[in-house]
């Protein structure tokens, strides 16, 4: 008998495979946390193997989280829920699910932000930003990230930007990704492993947030007050 898979499209089987995939490997990290609180504090190498695998997965997770809403954007385009959050909550969630991994590798994280700052956004998107953004700081820096917020002027257009920075002390982005202004993945950051897609991602996540015809948009620097990479995300 001949099969019939003409009503068969790949993008839509994979894309229900990397969510299956998503909620399985969610578990797994749950699993992870639930084993780190079981194992004695001074066995110092279960503990730095254990985050080790912890950071992984939630770095896998995010990738697979990256592909899901990339699929949606191209279906039917990304969609933002905007709404009036707490910048400083969405700051504490991020360093909480990245504290065991941060506390394991010794990895300070200075936060600067005034406490009262609020701002419309679309708090599960950004969220995913940040945490995308912090998971790479912790990857490619040494002991020190810096998180920072504000709201800044832009001379350009007159108008107020909720500017978020992350900083790390590494060596910095490669000439090829802070050169990279059209925001698709590059072969050389894909070659060498470091945000292509995350970036792409972040890209598109910054452009859906628009206000009075003003886009979000994403910027990669080197030096900031930590010497090494500099994430920064306008949001109008």
């Amino acid at each position: 008998m001949q099969s019939n898979n003409q009503d068969l499209d790949f993008s839509d089987v994979l894309a229900a495979v990397v969510h299956d995939m998503k909620n399985s490997l969610g578990l797994v990290i749950q699993s992870i946390e639930t084993l780190s609180h079981h194992v004695p504090s001074d066995v110092k190498s279960a503990h730095k193997h254990i985050s080790r695998t912890h950071y992984e997965a939630t770095r896998l997770n995010s990738n697979l989280v990256q592909l899901l809403s990339l699929y949606k954007n191209d279906i039917q385009g990304l969609y933002t829920n905007i709404d009036e959050y707490s910048i400083t909550d969405i700051f504490e969630e991020i360093i909480s699910s990245n504290d065991y991994y941060a506390k394991q590798n010794n990895i300070s994280v200075s936060v600067e932000i005034d406490p009262h700052l609020h701002w419309f956004i679309d708090s599960e998107l950004v969220y995913l930003l940040l945490n995308d953004a912090l998971i790479n700081a912790f990857r490619y820096g040494n002991s020190q990230v810096r998180i920072a917020a504000c709201i800044q002027k832009q001379k350009n257009d007159n108008h107020d930007y909720l500017c978020i920075t992350i900083e790390d002390d590494g060596l910095g982005y490669p000439v090829s990704m802070t050169e990279e202004k059209n925001g698709a993945p590059s072969k050389a950051s894909l070659k060498h492993g470091r945000t292509g897609l995350g970036l792409f991602f972040a890209r598109l996540i910054a452009e859906a947030h628009e206000n009075n015809n003003k886009h979000g948009e994403i910027s990669l620097t080197n030096g900031g007050t930590l010497g090494g990479s500099v994430f920064l995300v306008k949001l109008p």
